[in-house]
């Protein structure tokens, strides 16, 4: 059984999803359930490209204990002094240098010879090296990249001191069969191969993202890189737990194990879908609501004499469970705490009295609470703490015409209350554009999607709605939970415009 490292490029490339913007602090708590998760490397941001990529980077390097933690930098000595002063406190550091190789990159985007990208590597890298213990360098858009000059280009980064090769797959062009052929051919060209750790990195634009990472489990590769649901830059990235579960599952054909402990994957997807505003389709493998479901009455006859005949995955190996939460009003904080830490919160002690005092509320408004409104108590507490911005106040009342009107009262982060008033075609129209005018910004709603968090008259509802500042093109997205749907939908679109806000700044 040969070891295969997991690579989480999920607060990096998964951020690069159109609408998803973590801050830091929930970066932070994604971080520490990946590392819960069995993540052996976490690629925490690209450290250069904002101020606060930088302290994200830097704020995951010193929380998290276990895991590699890297930042990508491109061959540029900026870029990699930028990456050592955000990674300088990491117990196990690492940075990701890339460069372009494939022919259409280097004429068209770069503009340099073939010559000028190996000189570049060999200077880069070994300066990386002279700062980092572990190096890795990929060669952008490598299935593109002529054969030849891909095994050229990664001589060149081994030479220069390059420890760890990632051959990503950047546009999503390639297939297993053609995947896999590129690792065997660098594996008989590459006289060190088997001292190397190669890495893949698929993108999921002709559907084949994880059998492509799994083609090249299958020659040679010892690492896989990917994101918590496939979400990433335009169709996404590999899966990794897809790739995780394929591995246990079929450990016959793989021969190969990982380090991911499977019961905590369903926490993981959850907690990065409701941060992300992205949620899981029900068909998703391996953690998609129907994953488990039978509908056909042969499926269910046969699952009901023995689970084996239809599921190759039992719902409790991934973390999946009907649990009915024993917890209610007349709960203790000894064992709310207790559940909430099983459930892979860490609270400060300043936060647990809040915390607390929330649930109580919660608890008091409901029948019953569960689990999915616990995972929403802490997300809204995870919000509420790192927003400048809170909503103090809101009422709507019938103007003419069939317009609505809407007053609206918002607290500052200096702790001063604006409030402002304006009408729409609607109740939320009429609450988005008292928003608006409270906050001086012109943006367009693009999205908008209300959730039950759970199912009843008592259910919390969940907003997730994507705005788009129409001065740079940039998207946002913004997440609010509240028992009012519309409280909610006020949340989510003020989360957004204080996104917009500060990349506006």
């Amino acid at each position: 059984m040969k070891k295969i490292q997991f690579f989480d490029t999920t607060l990096r490339d998964g951020e690069q999803t159109p609408g998803v913007n973590f801050n830091t602090e929930e970066k932070v708590q994604i971080a520490k359930q990946l590392e819960v998760w069995g993540i052996d490397v976490i690629e925490a941001g690209f450290p250069i490209a904002s101020e606060g990529d930088f302290e994200a980077v830097q704020a995951i390097a010193k929380a998290v204990k276990k895991m590699t933690v890297t930042g990508l930098a491109r061959c540029q000595k900026k870029d990699i002094d930028r990456a050592y002063e955000a990674l300088k406190e990491a117990k196990d550091p690492q940075i990701h240098v890339f460069l372009a190789t494939s022919d259409i990159h280097m004429k068209y985007k770069l503009k340099m010879t073939r010559e000028e990208v190996l000189a570049a590597i060999k200077d880069n890298v070994a300066y990386a090296r002279n700062k980092f213990n572990k190096v890795q360098f990929s060669p952008e858009d490598a299935t593109r990249t002529d054969r030849s000059f891909l095994v050229e280009a990664v001589q060149t980064a081994i030479d220069a001191g390059a420890t760890i090769i990632n051959i990503p797959d950047t546009v999503g062009y390639t297939n297993p069969t053609e995947y896999g052929q590129i690792f065997r051919f660098l594996k008989e060209n590459i006289a060190d191969f088997d001292k190397i750790t190669f890495s893949s990195h698929c993108h999921d634009d002709l559907g084949m993202a994880t059998a492509n990472a799994l083609a090249a489990i299958e020659n040679g590769a010892t690492r896989v890189e990917g994101a918590v649901n496939g979400i990433g830059e335009r169709a996404g990235n590999t899966a990794l737990e897809e790739v995780a579960l394929a591995l246990y599952i079929r450990k016959d054909f793989y021969q190969a194990e990982s380090g991911i402990i499977l019961n905590e994957t369903k926490k993981t997807s959850d907690l990065v879908s409701r941060l992300s505003g992205m949620p899981v389709p029900r068909n998703k493998a391996i953690i998609g609501a129907n994953a488990y479901a039978h509908e056909s009455g042969i499926h269910q006859d046969g699952v009901l004499k023995n689970p084996d005949t239809y599921e190759i995955i039992t719902p409790s190996l991934v973390g999946v469970e009907n649990n009915s939460l024993p917890l209610g009003k007349l709960s203790g904080r000894h064992a709310f705490i207790t559940r909430i830490e099983e459930l892979g919160y860490q609270l400060k002690e300043e936060e647990v009295k809040e915390t607390f005092k929330r649930f109580k509320d919660l608890a008091d408004k409901k029948k019953q609470v569960t689990v999915d409104d616990l995972h929403a108590l802490m997300a809204g507490h995870t919000q509420e703490k790192a927003e400048r911005y809170h909503l103090e106040s809101l009422q709507l009342q019938y103007v003419s015409d069939g317009k609505q009107g809407a007053i609206v009262a918002i607290r500052d982060e200096q702790d001063e209350t604006q409030t402002d008033s304006a009408v729409g075609s609607g109740s939320i129209q009429a609450i988005y554009n008292t928003i608006d005018r409270i906050m001086k910004q012109t943006i367009l709603l693009t999205r908008y999607r209300i959730h039950a968090i759970t199912a009843g008259e008592d259910a919390q509802a969940e907003v997730h709605l994507v705005v788009e500042d129409p001065q740079t093109g940039a998207k946002f997205n913004g997440v609010g939970i509240d028992f009012d749907v519309l409280q909610a939908s006020a949340k989510a679109y003020l989360q957004a415009s204080e996104q917009v806000k500060s990349r506006n700044k």
